[in-house]
């Protein structure tokens, strides 16, 4: 027996040290954890039970039958973080250069059944070379595999994806169809196709970092929802975000019932918006004055920056904060934005996040680029994700609403519960300058002192329209509110809202604007 337990040790030894000191050793050289210590650094302390731990590889074409190391290059199992159930695979770089074959594939779908089964979520953390060749198709079967449980598990639990080394190839979709995708500066990347194939193709030169890496995706694609310095930082973001979501789309966000104040005071909102209307302000400001202190929690920070999104909290209540920001853009809707805020919304209402929309918009951007590229479909994405909402949905007009996009940001039409406007908010089919070159073009073009006669114009038409109470007299609006009354308003409601219960028409799903 005692033999027995001495090989059982043996084998458990070997599995964890993966590819071998000198590969760990090259890992850490490279600024990266090995898998291991990533599990260990994402869940809390010592409550890791690992799975699958002895499996090995059943291929023997080119030398693989020499090779068989346990875990077969992923590491998978259970946890918790914070207290409560989650679910991880960690892709060991160590071995095989985290390639993917038959069992490496198998013992992640294992993982991601009990996820679905057990509702909890799912955290992979990726570094891999991608498919292992001398397994051939099989691998590309194993890839397929997961695609179809990260779409099955879509929408039912939460799906955490950490880029923490090389993802290259078809190994870029299962991250792709997850929530929220995290990468590391300078030691992750991620492409369909590395640079020597794009030069081959195209003929272009380009690095792998310029190509795919974390600033890359944070920026100019929107892969990536956030970038972090270091393995460490980017597991303590993972661990962070879990504080805001239910573990399934069957729960409600849990409430902190010790929530702290504000960073400010409230009547710190009435300084805010400059008196002249096309001068622009943060409204980083705005939402760090009306959620909990240090509960913001940027969401594509880095990308499509005139629309802001993130989790907070606001009387202990997690929310989604969706937000137009007029210091980038004047805050403008554009496709970037568009795709951006629906990708935002309906992750929120898939897990019964409240919907806080912070409205200063002055359209959609014009311009034949915009056009060209589909700026009617895209933007259609975002109105249709405010619509298909049945999450409580709650908005403040802190200053422009116009046109369309008035209509777009969850607006009273498309079922929004709460609505408000500060007493400066301009409510309109488009601004006063473009609204009476219109009405007036022909006195206009008449008169002999066309400015003169176009600023008495403008004025009388902000007067008229540019304000919220026609809005309000048509019940688009259930209160012109001061501004220092915005955050005890949304809590409010948020605690009114708390039991709301809004079904759509029963359908197989709905064919949103792709």
């Amino acid at each position: 027996m005692t033999d027995r337990h001495s090989d059982l040790d043996h084998r458990r030894r070997e599995a964890s040290l993966g590819g071998g000191k000198s590969r760990i050793d090259r890992q850490h050289d490279q600024g990266k954890l090995t898998a291991r210590e990533r599990v260990t650094v994402l869940l809390d302390e010592k409550s890791f039970v690992e799975l699958g731990q002895l499996v090995r590889h059943q291929s023997t074409d080119y030398g693989l039958a020499d090779q068989r190391p346990y875990g077969d290059g992923v590491v998978t199992g259970y946890g918790t973080i914070h207290g409560r159930p989650v679910y991880v695979y960690a892709q060991d770089f160590t071995v095989f250069g985290g390639s993917l074959g038959r069992a490496h594939a198998s013992k992640i779908v294992q993982i991601l059944d009990l996820a679905l089964q057990n509702g909890a979520p799912i955290i992979g953390l990726s570094d891999s070379g991608g498919a292992r060749i001398q397994e051939g198709v099989v691998s590309l079967g194993g890839y397929a595999d997961i695609f179809l449980k990260n779409t099955l598990a879509s929408g039912v639990i939460p799906q955490i994806s950490a880029i923490m080394g090389p993802c290259a190839g078809g190994a870029v979709y299962s991250p792709a169809i997850t929530d929220l995708v995290f990468m590391v500066q300078g030691t992750s990347y991620m492409f369909v196709t590395g640079p020597d194939v794009v030069h081959s193709v195209t003929q272009e030169e380009v690095t792998a970092e310029d190509l795919g890496g974390a600033e890359t995706h944070a920026q100019r694609s929107g892969v990536a929802h956030a970038v972090y310095p270091n393995d460490v930082a980017c597991l303590e973001a993972v661990r962070a975000v879990l504080n805001y979501l239910p573990q399934n789309c069957e729960e409600q966000p849990a409430i902190h019932t010790s929530a702290p104040s504000p960073a400010g005071y409230p009547s710190d909102l009435d300084h805010l918006i400059p008196e002249n209307p096309n001068k622009p302000y943060d409204m980083h400001e705005v939402i760090r004055l009306l959620v909990d202190r240090n509960s913001f929690f940027p969401v594509h920070d880095r990308f499509a920056r005139n629309l802001i999104c993130g989790f907070a909290r606001m009387g202990g209540h997690a929310v989604g904060i969706v937000a137009n920001q007029p210091a980038h853009l004047a805050g403008v809707l554009d496709i970037d934005a568009s795709i951006k805020g629906a990708r935002f919304v309906r992750f929120c209402d898939a897990f019964n996040l409240p919907l806080v929309t912070l409205e200063d918009v002055p359209g959609f951007l014009p311009g034949t680029d915009q056009e060209w590229r589909g700026i009617i479909r895209h933007g259609a994405k975002l109105l249709y994700a405010f619509c298909e909402a049945t999450v409580p949905k709650l908005t403040v007009i802190t200053r422009k609403a116009y046109g369309g996009a008035y209509d777009v940001m969850s607006s009273k039409h498309i079922r929004g519960d709460l609505n408000y406007a500060w007493p400066n908010a301009e409510i309109a089919v488009m601004g006063a300058k473009g609204a009476i070159r219109i009405l007036h073009r022909a006195e206009l073009k008449q008169a002999a002192d066309r400015a003169s006669l176009e600023e008495s114009f403008t004025r009388d038409y902000r007067e008229r329209f540019s304000n919220p109470y026609i809005a309000a007299e048509h019940g688009y609006i259930d209160e012109v509110i001061y501004p220092q009354q915005t955050r005890e308003r949304l809590i409010r409601g948020l605690n009114m809202l708390r039991n709301k219960v809004l079904t759509n028409p029963r359908k197989k799903h709905g064919n949103l604007p792709l």
